[in-house]
């Protein structure tokens, strides 16, 4: 289905912050490749973040920067945050028929109010995962899933990356089955993209010799992740395995934790705390394997691109993931286990080390991933989703 405009509609896209996460940097993407001929790209997010050099560079997007926008609670920055973030939609709504198109639970919720305080009337939300989980106590879960539910009655249409994701939606009773629909998380589906001398390369700046194995996990440093397993983990590990490295790509608010947890354990040998890294897909090709320690998700594109490198891959039997490992087309890509199961966890990675029969080898398989799991198809079916909802309200002519 397309439409049709005299002028082009413009979609504000809104993010709590540009940092290195899948979330982040598939909306980069969507606002990047929209058609300017029938879109105008406008993108606002909060002050942190690793992305905001290239948000800037984005040719033809609009960027916003939202200071009072952060992702812990602050109740009168928030309202500040609140405040700009109408003052920008109802600037634009001025010269421009509107879509708001918001990502992560803090710009969810202040995203969607200030487009209903405006009078926009078309109002998207992506849901990456919730922003409440059975870490939290029971009245904060509960305080969070009332707002939630206050805020679905304002949005038009929900977006989901997991199936799993929609299901919990539906029993908390935030959305309809027709309310919502499921738009993976994509990747830049690339065959061939690496040489043996990239992985090699890779290791040599790591201080990592050819003859050691070496399993990683690319992660923000926050409770989701689980960086503490992923040290304990490497324990376990090397226990069965001396000469073995584990790599963690990512930083956060619990890096001094894992600072700390690694001395304790003296693993300071065997643990390399890299911060953020820009190769990432080069990183996860040098990988023997690549392991997930995550609690919660919602799709996690770094589990794509290990399947896209051909490294086996550990993860946490969690929402999207479960999706991505079980809809590779051989099914031989990882294992999953139950989050915080780390005895198993060491096992599966300790028998890919070891090439234990029937365990997953590293592999150079080309267009392993389904078509759903490509970025070009992501922007697409947001793209028809936008055309849909437009026609719907009348503010777009069907062809």
């Amino acid at each position: 289905m397309e439409g049709q405009a005299s002028v082009p509609i413009t979609v504000v896209h809104i993010i709590t912050t540009l940092e290195l996460g899948g979330a982040q940097q598939n909306t980069l993407y969507t606002v990047s490749h929209l058609d300017p001929a029938r879109y105008k790209a406008v993108l606002l997010a909060g002050p942190e973040g690793l992305l905001w050099p290239e948000a800037r560079t984005l040719d033809g997007v609009a960027v916003y920067c939202i200071d009072a926008l952060q992702r812990r609670i602050h109740p009168i920055r928030d309202l500040v945050a609140l405040w700009c973030i109408f003052r920008i939609l109802h600037r634009l709504k001025r010269h421009s028929q509107l879509i708001v198109h918001t990502h992560s639970s803090k710009a969810g919720i202040l995203g969607r109010l200030a487009a209903r305080i405006a009078g926009i009337s078309v109002i998207i939300h992506s849901i990456h995962g919730y922003g409440f989980h059975t870490q939290q106590s029971r009245v904060l879960q509960r305080i969070l899933v009332a707002v939630e539910w206050v805020m679905a009655r304002i949005t038009t249409r929900f977006i989901a990356v997991a199936q799993a994701n929609i299901v919990q939606g539906e029993a908390l009773g935030l959305f309809r089955r027709a309310g919502v629909d499921l738009i993976r998380s994509g990747i830049r589906i690339r065959s061939g993209q690496f040489e043996n001398d990239d992985a090699v390369n890779i290791r040599k700046s790591l201080g990592v010799s050819e003859s050691a194995a070496l399993v990683g996990m690319v992660a923000c440093l926050k409770p989701q992740k689980a960086p503490l397993d992923f040290v304990e983990l490497a324990a376990r590990v090397r226990n069965e395995i001396p000469d073995v490295r584990f790599l963690l790509v990512g930083d956060g608010d619990l890096r001094p934790d894992v600072e700390r947890l690694v001395h304790t354990i003296g693993l300071e040998r065997t643990v390399i705390l890299a911060g953020w890294r820009r190769d990432v897909p080069e990183i996860l090709n040098a990988l023997d394997v690549f392991v997930l320690t995550s609690r919660w998700e919602g799709l996690p594109r770094v589990v794509l691109e290990a399947i896209a490198a051909g490294t086996p891959v550990v993860a946490t039997a969690v929402d999207g993931t479960v999706e991505a490992l079980e809809r590779i087309a051989d099914g031989t890509r990882g294992y999953l286990v139950a989050p915080g199961d780390l005895s198993t966890m060491a096992d599966r990675v300790v028998g890919i080390i070891n090439h234990q029969p029937d365990a997953p080898i590293k592999s150079r398989h080309d267009g392993i991933l389904p078509a759903e799991f490509d970025i070009d198809t992501m922007v697409r079916q947001q793209i028809h989703l936008y055309d849909e909802l437009l026609i719907e309200q009348g503010m777009l002519e069907a062809v």
